[in-house]
C-alpha cells in the first residue's frame, strides 16, 4: 500500500487500543495521521478482559458506538464485575455498585477481533493504517520534523516518513524505549504467565459468565489464575507466578497445565473443556521508562510502562494516555505551549501507581487479605470496587488519592 502524503501531522506506532484511539481522534481533529503496525491485523493478544473506565475513553475517541453495535456479532462478553476464589471462597465485586461516576459495565474481547475493530475505525475517520512496517531508527536532528525510517516485511524495503509529532503505542515492542535507550528495570520480580483458549460451556459449577474468574492458587498465594469467558462459548485461561514456580517445566502447555491441575474448582469450572489455541507463555513482561515524552514525541500504553495483569490495567491505561496525550498533541501542533510534566506524565501516573499499590498488595498477600475479608464495610468496598473498574484517576476515591497509604491502614484492619 501506498502512502497518500510524504509528509504527516502525526505518526503513530501500533495500531492496538493505544495508537487506534489516539489517531481516530486526531483523524476527527483535521490531522493527518499515518499508523506503522508490525503485524498484520486480527493478531492474537492477551488483555482480553476490559474496564468499565474504558468505556468512557472509547467514546472519546468515537468508537464506543462500533464497539457496541459489533459487540454480540464479534462474541464479546458482557461484563459487570469480578470474583475472587481462594479454598472454597468466593468474594463478588459488582462494578455497578463502585462508588466512581460512570459506566459499570464492560466487555471480555478477543483482542484479534476488538483491536481490528477499532483500527478499522480509525481508518473510517481518515487515518492511514499500515500493517507489516517495522520502525527501524527514528531521527529528531530536523528542528520541523521527526524522521521514521520502516521496513515493510513484505520484501524488505526502507521507508522514511517524516511528522511533525510521534506518538509510541508499540505495546510491548516498546519501539521508542529501545531506540533512545528510555527503559530501566521494573521494581516488580519477574513473572511469568501461561496461557491458551478453551472450548468450554463452562457447566462444571456454578460460574456468572459476566464476570472474570481469579483464583488463588490453594497453597502458594503468589500463584493466580485467570478465567475469561467469551459469548461464543470459548473462554480464555491462564496461570501467573514467579518464574521461580515454573523453573522446572518444559514448556508453555506443562506450566499452565500443571498448575490449573493443582486447583480442583478451577478444573470444576472448566469442566469438559477442549484447547483451541495452544498453550504460550511470557515471561519479564513488566516496565518502566525514564521519561513518558520528550521533544516531539510521548509513549502511550504499555510502550511507556506495564505493570502486571492481575487487573486488567493495561488496556484501560493505554487507552487513557491517548486521552490525555492527543489534545496536548493538538495544542502543540497549533504552536500553543504545552507542559508535558504536568499535564500528561503526572497526570498519567497518578492512575499507574495507583494500580501498581494495589498489584504489589496483592502478590505480597496485603491486598488479598482485603480482598477475602469475611465483614467487609459496604462503603470501602464500593471504593475499592471503583478501582478494580478502572478508576484509578477518581481523586475523590480516598483509596486513589492516598493508595499505598490507606491500603497499608485497610490491610491492617483486615489482619486483626
Amino acid at each position: 500500500m501506498e502512502f497518500k502524503l510524504s509528509d504527516y501531522d502525526v505518526i503513530i506506532i501500533g495500531a492496538g487500543p493505544a495508537g487506534a484511539t489516539a489517531a481516530a481522534m486526531l483523524a476527527q481533529a483535521g490531522k493527518s495521521v499515518i499508523v506503522l503496525e508490525r503485524q498484520h491485523f486480527p493478531r492474537f493478544s492477551i488483555g482480553e478482559s476490559l474496564l468499565p473506565q474504558c468505556m468512557i475513553y472509547l467514546e472519546e475517541a468515537g468508537l464506543l458506538n462500533a464497539v457496541n453495535t459489533e459487540a454480540l456479532a464479534l462474541g464479546f462478553q458482557l461484563k459487570n464485575g469480578a470474583v475472587f476464589h481462594h479454598k472454597g471462597e468466593h468474594v463478588f465485586f459488582d462494578f455497578e455498585k463502585k462508588s466512581s461516576l460512570g459506566p459499570g459495565t464492560t466487555y471480555q474481547v478477543k483482542r484479534e477481533l476488538f483491536d481490528s475493530l477499532l483500527a478499522n475505525g480509525a481508518a473510517d475517520y481518515g487515518a492511514e493504517i499500515h500493517h507489516g512496517y517495522t520502525v527501524k531508527a527514528v531521527d529528531f536532528s530536523d528542528p520541523d520534523f521527526v524522521a521514521v525510517e520502516a521496513e515493510h516485511d513484505s520484501d524488505g524495503s526502507t521507508h522514511l516518513i517524516r511528522g511533525s509529532y510521534l506518538l509510541d503505542a508499540s505495546g510491548f515492542g516498546r519501539v521508542l524505549p529501545r531506540l533512545l535507550k528510555l527503559e530501566y528495570p521494573s521494581d516488580f520480580p519477574v513473572r511469568q504467565a501461561a496461557f491458551c483458549h478453551v472450548k468450554t460451556d463452562l457447566s462444571g459449577g456454578a460460574f456468572d459468565r459476566n464476570k472474570i474468574l481469579i483464583t488463588v492458587h490453594p497453597t502458594k498465594p503468589e500463584i493466580w489464575f485467570w478465567l475469561i469467558p467469551f459469548a461464543d462459548g470459548t473462554a480464555s485461561i491462564g496461570v501467573v507466578g514467579g518464574v521461580e514456580y515454573f523453573a522446572h517445566n518444559r514448556d508453555a502447555k506443562d506450566a499452565l497445565w500443571q498448575r490449573i491441575n493443582e486447583e480442583t474448582h478451577l478444573l470444576e469450572v472448566l469442566g469438559d473443556y477442549r484447547v483451541i489455541r495452544p498453550e504460550q507463555m511470557i515471561t519479564g513482561y513488566s516496565a518502566n521508562v525514564r521519561t513518558l515524552y520528550g521533544d516531539r514525541f510521548a509513549l502511550l500504553g504499555n510502550a511507556g510502562e506495564f505493570l502486571d495483569p492481575v487487573f486488567s490495567s493495561g488496556v484501560t491505561i493505554a487507552l487513557k494516555s491517548s486521552s490525555l496525550a492527543v489534545p496536548l498533541v493538538l495544542r502543540e501542533l497549533n504552536g500553543e505551549f504545552v507542559d508535558w510534566e504536568k499535564d500528561y506524565s503526572v497526570a498519567l501516573r497518578k492512575g499507574i501507581s495507583t494500580f501498581h499499590s494495589f498489584v504489589k498488595g496483592w502478590y505480597d498477600t496485603r491486598f488479598q487479605k482485603v480482598i477475602f475479608y469475611k465483614q467487609q464495610q459496604t462503603e470501602v468496598k464500593a471504593m475499592i470496587c471503583s478501582i478494580l473498574a478502572g478508576y484509578a484517576w477518581d481523586t475523590d476515591n480516598p483509596y486513589v488519592r492516598e493508595s499505598k497509604r490507606r491500603l497499608n491502614v485497610l490491610a491492617e484492619l483486615c489482619s486483626s
